[in-house]
Order: C-alpha cells, then sequence, then structure tokens
C-alpha cells in the first residue's frame, strides 16, 4: 500500500543541524516511527512561527510531506516545551546527553515506543527531581535494555553462578559482571563495591520512582557512572560528546563554589 504523502507524528527534538541560511535538518524521535531526519526549511528566520515549535528538547505534534530524499516539515504545535530544562544549564547539559545517547543507540526508522516513552519520561524527571545524577543512571540501564544490551548484574556472565555479596567486578567485554574466580580472565574488568552493585540492580529491576528517593554519595555516584560510561564508551566505540560537558560543568562547579562563611584559600606563593 502506497503510503500518503502528508502524515503527523508526534516527536522529540533531539538534534537540530544548520542547512544553507535558513532551514534545519532535525533528527525527530517519534513514538510509531522511530528516529527520523526531516528538513524544517525558513526555520531560522527570526520571523519564522515553526522555530519555537521545533528547540531542542521539545515534544510536538509536527505534520510533514514525503520527499524523494528527506521529508519537510509542513506545520507544528509544540505538546510539551520542557521549560526548566531550557532554564537551567545543569538540567538541559542532563537532558542533551540522554537525547544524545538516544540518536546514536536508536537505528533509523525502527519503532520503539519504549524507547520514546522512556526518553519522554525521563525529560519530565529532569524537570523535576534534584537527583538528576542518580536519575541519568536509571536511564541509562533502561536504555540499554531497550538496545539489546542490558548489561547481566545478578549472575556472573564467564561461569553463571549467582553472584555473592562481595567485591565483584564489572566487565564492559562480556557485557556485565564476573565474580572474584573469573575476574583474572576478564580483560579491562574493574572492582565494584557491594553498594554500587546493589544500586545498579535496584535501578535496572525498577522504575525510578522507587530509586528516587535513595541517599547516594558523591564518590558511589561517581563510581556509577564511571561504570555506566566505560560500557556505553566500549559498546559506541566512542565518546560521548555531552559527557565531555557534563565533566567540564561539574569542574567548574566545583571550582567555584564557596561554601558560606568559609574564607577563600590563601593562594600559595
Amino acid at each position: 500500500m502506497t503510503k500518503p504523502r502528508n502524515y503527523q507524528t508526534e516527536a522529540i527534538i533531539i538534534k537540530k543541524t544548520k542547512l544553507g541560511e535558513a532551514d534545519r535538518i532535525l533528527t525527530l524521535y517519534t513514538p510509531h516511527l522511530g528516529k527520523i531526519q526531516a528538513v524544517a526549511k525558513g526555520v531560522r528566520r527570526p520571523r519564522s512561527r515553526m522555530s519555537g515549535h521545533l528547540e531542542l528538547l521539545t515534544c510536538s505534534l509536527i505534520s510533514l510531506a514525503r520527499g524523494k530524499n528527506i521529508d519537510t516539515v509542513t506545520g507544528t504545535q509544540t505538546i510539551e516545551s520542557f521549560i526548566p530544562l531550557k532554564s537551567d544549564l545543569r538540567r538541559a547539559s542532563y537532558a542533551l546527553y540522554a537525547t544524545e545517547l538516544v540518536n546514536q543507540f536508536a537505528a533509523d526508522s525502527v519503532e520503539s515506543y519504549p524507547l520514546f516513552q522512556l526518553l519522554r519520561d525521563t525529560l519530565r524527571q529532569l524537570c523535576l527531581t534534584g537527583n538528576s545524577d542518580l536519575l541519568l543512571r536509571w536511564f541509562e540501564l533502561h536504555l540499554l535494555a531497550e538496545a539489546g544490551y542490558r548489561p547481566q548484574l545478578e549472575s556472573c556472565v564467564a561461569c553463571h553462578t549467582p553472584l555473592r555479596a562481595v567485591s565483584n567486578a564489572f566487565s564492559p567485554g562480556a557485557g556485565g559482571m564476573v565474580c572474584p574466580a573469573c575476574h583474572p580472565g576478564q580483560p579491562y574488568s574493574y572492582p565494584l563495591s557491594v553498594e554500587a552493585q546493589n544500586v545498579l540492580l535496584l535501578l535496572q529491576n525498577n522504575e525510578f520512582g522507587v530509586a528516587s528517593e535513595l541517599e547516594v554519595s558523591q564518590g558511589l555516584s561517581r563510581q556509577l557512572e564511571m561504570t555506566l560510561r566505560y560500557y556505553i564508551r566500549y559498546l559506541l566505540e566512542r565518546e560521548i560528546k555531552s559527557a565531555g560537558w557534563l565533566d567540564t560543568l561539574r569542574k567548574q562547579t566545583d571550582e567555584f563554589q564557596i561554601r558560606p562563611g568559609t574564607p577563600a584559600a590563601p593562594a600559595k606563593a
């Protein structure tokens, strides 16, 4: 059956690229078409009526006309604007990291409604929660599951025995945890604390609401972050650009944050 020339879809704008003097190519993640691209003509002009509805991190209802090589946006209306993400640099950096991961792991034009729902729920939660680091870990684990790379966290991937509550190791190449006996045979594996293993399991097997009240120390948070970052880097065979931005933002925050009532340290000669 021939597809109709004109169609509508809900979509989250996950990437935009300049085209010519006034156009943009948009990467859209949709509930029933997966990841698609479309050109928005004239959207960079100051008087464009569509520009505000086609910003990054916006969920919109988009009308499109099919083209020979790429479809064209003919109309759009905002559904959710996620305003807190656009007025707070830190929240924006987390959201852009999430959309970059979706863009990297999702194949073109492959439907995955659960992945669309995961991304939308994550953007909504980023607008509300103060526990954004833990939310990103939850998002990463569920994204990996949807993409077919769910890490094995409950038993050893090498000998398949259930893991004991000891310092087991994570092996990106093997796709999960290895017990102390199998650890030496897995290159580039690294130990994880029992606490980190428990938090990863909790995040993997539950909705975020169950884990949102967890209080995670800075050291544990960093351990969780680096574990999943190394695994994602192994799978993609590249660095995630927005992860570097997150690191820079965190470093700048740490450097310039001065606690009230604490005098600045004198400069060393």
